[in-house]
């Protein structure tokens, strides 16, 4: 089961005491910046520190009448302070205040999903090395292909959910920015050095030429980095209620004591985890639609960005940590049937091995369109007629003229296969 506190963590981060004592600590970070300017009396700057507060309800209750949020939250906190509370906010503009946040609360979100994919990617790596020599059969288009194994399966997922992490670095970067350069981004009632000291403070980046907002492309590439997260999760998902049908059972969601799969067939056993994820991802992808739309703002800053904010921030943080950590206790869990996949592997009585066969006799000196036509005849009838695939094309003196029966005896062997698996797992791991 996933940590509840885990989840509670990534939850925090998103109420209103939160986002109100982010705005706070923006104010402050300010503050300390026009006193270190001359700005500010060291006395009333003492006085600020030591009294800044706020309520949550009394900022609610003064925002019926104001309908501004950062007003009533600075008329509230200005009722802690008292008379030095008018050094607060001074020369700022509301978009100084809730892109700076905002930046906090996005960075502080990235670094617990980073702690949720680095859970996953541990789980992953663990059950890839488990069964890294455990035959499976590898399919396209849902039919079958050739042997792999079902670690190697899960090392591409390793690869791909690893490449998601340099992403979310790189988007945690992006929206680490924030601004204090005042109405229009000009600076008019504040110098640019004061915006330097705040960000250096909060360990954020000045936003290059802001406006009066900061632009929005670095938070479109945050959202589509985590839909894009989501749409690795939901590929894994995929691949599990696949290997979950009844027809294949390779692997199985793990089923607790006590669950149940159906309120009318009492014996089901139904991938509902991965299905839920499946659902999931396709939220984070419209969360990520919504990101792309708020970039184009009227002039120097409209408001329609604001509203799709408040709910995606939220929204999409907390679902793809939840997402994170429930496939990662999917995997942790997860019932894997070597057996099954080994049964699999011969259900078609060797044509899994064609390709060995098509090689091996164009490497004996059979033209490429002759080995085609003869392995293919055979393939096909015992797709349709079932039986050995060997024993057929054993039993052709075209073939037999040129593969004597050891040879095509050892082409038939699926470990033949994986002779480079070392070799993708060290590219794979890096040796961890």
């Amino acid at each position: 089961m996933i940590a509840r506190y885990t989840l509670e963590e990534m939850g925090r981060i998103w109420t209103d005491q939160a986002r109100y004592q982010a705005w706070l600590k923006v104010e402050l970070a300010a503050c300390r910046a026009w006193a270190r300017l001359g700005r500010i009396p060291a006395a009333d700057l003492a006085e600020i520190e030591a009294k800044a507060d706020f309520s949550v309800p009394r900022i609610l209750e003064i925002e019926q009448e104001t309908k501004h949020d950062v007003i009533a939250f600075l008329t509230n906190v200005a009722e802690y302070v008292g008379p030095a509370s008018r050094y607060i906010h001074l020369g700022l503009t509301s978009s100084d205040v809730l892109d700076t946040a905002y930046a906090l609360l996005l960075r502080d979100s990235a670094e617990l999903i980073l702690a949720a994919l680095d859970r996953l990617l541990a789980a992953l790596a663990q059950r890839a090395q488990e069964h890294k020599h455990t035959l499976q059969i590898g399919r396209s288009h849902g039919i079958h292909g050739e042997p792999i194994t079902f670690g190697l399966k899960l090392a591409g997922f390793y690869a791909e959910l690893a490449r998601d992490r340099d992403r979310l670095l790189r988007a945690k970067q992006a929206v680490s920015r924030g601004k204090i350069s005042g109405a229009m981004g000009t600076y008019a009632h504040l110098p640019p050095e004061l915006e330097t000291m705040v960000m250096e403070e909060l360990g954020l980046e000045p936003a290059v030429a802001s406006t009066q907002v900061v632009a929005r492309d670095g938070y479109s590439e945050y959202f589509c980095t985590l839909a894009i997260i989501g749409g690795a999760i939901e590929r894994l998902a995929v691949e599990i209620r696949h290997l979950q049908r009844t027809e294949v059972l390779e692997a199985e969601e793990a089923f607790s004591k006590g669950q149940k799969g159906s309120s009318a067939m009492p014996h089901k056993r139904n991938p509902i985890g991965s299905e839920n994820l499946s659902g999931q991802a396709r939220l984070l992808r419209s969360y990520a639609m919504a990101a792309l739309e708020n970039m184009a703002l009227w002039h120097e800053r409209d408001i329609s960005h604001s509203s799709v904010e408040r709910t995606i921030g939220p929204d999409a943080n907390i679902l793809a940590h939840y997402s994170l950590h429930r496939m990662a206790s999917m995997i942790e869990r997860l019932t894997v049937y070597p057996e099954n996949m080994l049964k699999n592997l011969n259900l078609t009585g060797g044509l899994i091995h064609s390709q060995q066969v098509l090689l091996a006799l164009t490497q004996a000196g059979m033209s490429r369109e002759d080995a085609y036509r003869l392995v293919q005849k055979h393939a096909m009838e015992t797709w349709r007629q079932g039986g050995s695939f060997h024993d057929r094309l054993a039993a052709d003196s075209e073939i037999s003229a040129v593969l004597n029966p050891e040879v095509l005896q050892a082409l038939f062997d699926p470990r033949s296969h994986l002779d480079n698996l070392d070799y993708i797992f060290d590219h794979v791991f890096k040796g961890d």
